[in-house]
């Protein structure tokens, strides 16, 4: 389940990364609440190349930095998000409850008539 969920969160998280900084978000399936990463600053970011050769590491450099960044990304989502164990839907933590049998998003316990707690009741995931 860690593994799927894992490639669940790089399949569904939007790149908003430019030159500068690489930042990614996520929204919730249930309630469509947005959450941002943590901006992670690119080591190059003012050193734009000045020949062909120094292109090709500034863009190697950059493709390392951003799949660091991917994984930090997805290491802080799995604060934030669950994924439903029912539908296979990532949610966030306030659309997310602890039943008695199985934990899932509050749209299925709706459905299959379960009862529990909302994992989060704080106002933003971010």
């Amino acid at each position: 389940a860690y593994v799927q969920m894992t490639e669940i969160i790089i399949r569904n998280m939007k790149n908003l990364s430019d030159n500068k900084q690489f930042r990614f978000s996520l929204s919730c399936t249930v309630c469509g609440k947005t959450w941002y990463s943590t901006p992670v600053p690119f080591s190059k970011a003012d050193r734009m190349p000045r020949s062909d050769a120094k292109s090709i590491v500034y863009y190697a450099v950059y493709e390392k930095e951003m799949q660091q960044a991917v994984l930090k990304a997805v290491a802080e989502a799995k604060k934030y998000f669950n994924l439903c164990p029912v539908c296979k839907s990532l949610v966030c933590d306030h659309c997310f409850m602890t039943c008695d049998d199985i934990d899932m998003c509050v749209d299925c316990a709706t459905e299959l008539g379960e009862v529990g707690e909302i994992v989060s009741i704080e106002t933003s995931a971010n």
